[in-house]
């Protein structure tokens, strides 16, 4: 067990049950480093192997001693996830990662390269608890929140793997980010951290399905980091046949939540509305929308739903998709089609795991 000693402080523990090296703060790692012995200024080498190089295993870091190496061995985790599957569209540049977890568990992650540059949609949960209809990482539940490091890592080894530089991450995978919201929190200042990768909040995208005790908390958080709110309904009745999340906070509070968020941080909002055709896509879901977020500084991503086998949802075609638009445009009301990427791969969140899961029962 680790025998790292510094004030009987509480670091992140790794699955083994030693201190997680890779969700530690540059001033955290510093002051374990000292507390095993070594100088302060191995914390920055370190910190840049683990951050900014991304190297999987300490053997990697070239100007560590093997005295060191032997050391952080014995007192920290080293996360670093296992591809254990990509899928590759052969439409666009869309790829699909499997990883596997060190208990033995699976995660998603997606890369998507733009005009703008590569975006990699992460996982922050395995599996997820929210219940939400039409998504597969819910129909199993949730097994646990995923560590810091195994959320940053999903990131990290995309890069190694494709060879390109990411510019956006989003947090949109399998889970509910403010579900995990401690971790998010530190996920998100390691991940902007100058030490380390030093992405621009400004290029981070969270979603939730709107837990709004914890909205309000992010908002207090000073991130300049951009929220998605999970939408697809018009109205409350309708958002808890598609969300049991509704059960528990009424629209209104959730967009009270996320007004409170706008005003503190300035950032635009983005919500979510997966159109189910002939459940969310009429004309009055359209009217009603319009009158719901009007005057809000926000753009609405409509997004036809991913079919899945387990439920009868179809999405919404392409011209009912248009007619939905351009009904909200003429309210004012800013709105894109989000671009379908990887069609023909496992679209929905949670697919290629589930798939994965059946496959090895």
């Amino acid at each position: 067990m680790s025998e790292v000693k510094t004030d009987n402080k509480e670091y992140i523990k790794g699955l083994s049950g030693k201190i997680d090296i890779k969700s530690l703060t540059l001033p955290e790692l510093s002051e374990c480093i000292k507390a095993i012995g070594e100088p302060a200024f191995r914390a920055k080498q370190l910190y840049e192997w683990l951050h900014i190089k991304q190297v999987a295993d300490y053997d990697d870091m070239t100007n560590i001693s093997k005295a060191l190496k032997e050391k952080c061995r014995k007192n920290f985790d080293l996360v670093s996830l296992k591809c254990v599957q990509v899928q590759e569209s052969h439409i666009d540049d869309t790829k699909k990662f499997l990883f596997g977890l060190a208990d033995g568990n699976v995660i998603e992650s997606v890369f998507m390269k733009y005009k703008f540059g590569v975006s990699v949609c992460i996982s922050s949960q395995v599996g997820c608890r929210m219940g939400c209809k039409f998504c597969a990482s819910t129909l199993d539940g949730v097994e646990r929140s995923l560590l810091p490091s195994e959320m940053l890592d999903q990131i990290y080894s995309i890069g190694r793997i494709t060879g390109e530089k990411i510019s956006r991450v989003v947090v949109m995978g399998s889970g509910e980010p403010l579900d995990n919201y401690d971790n998010l929190v530190r996920f998100i200042r390691l991940l902007s951290d100058e030490n380390g990768m030093n992405m621009g909040q400004r290029n981070i995208t969270v979603s939730t399905c709107g837990i709004v005790p914890n909205i309000y908390k992010l908002a207090e958080e000073d991130f300049s980091i951009n929220l998605a709110l999970s939408l697809h309904s018009s109205n409350n009745e309708k958002r808890k046949q598609l969300m049991p999340i509704a059960n528990q906070y009424e629209i209104h509070e959730v967009l009270e939540a996320c007004k409170a968020y706008f005003d503190k941080t300035g950032r635009q909002l983005t919500f979510e509305y997966s159109l189910v055709s002939g459940v969310n896509d009429t004309d009055e879901d359209a009217a009603e929308l319009s009158e719901l977020l009007s005057g809000l500084n926000a753009v609405v991503n409509l997004i036809p739903v991913n079919p899945i086998k387990e439920r009868d949802f179809k999405p919404t075609d392409r011209s009912g998709a248009l007619a939905f638009k351009n009904k909200l445009e003429k309210s004012r009301i800013n709105v894109t089609i989000r671009r379908e990427m990887g069609r023909d791969i496992d679209g929905a969140c949670g697919q290629l795991r589930r798939r994965h899961l059946e496959e090895n029962q």
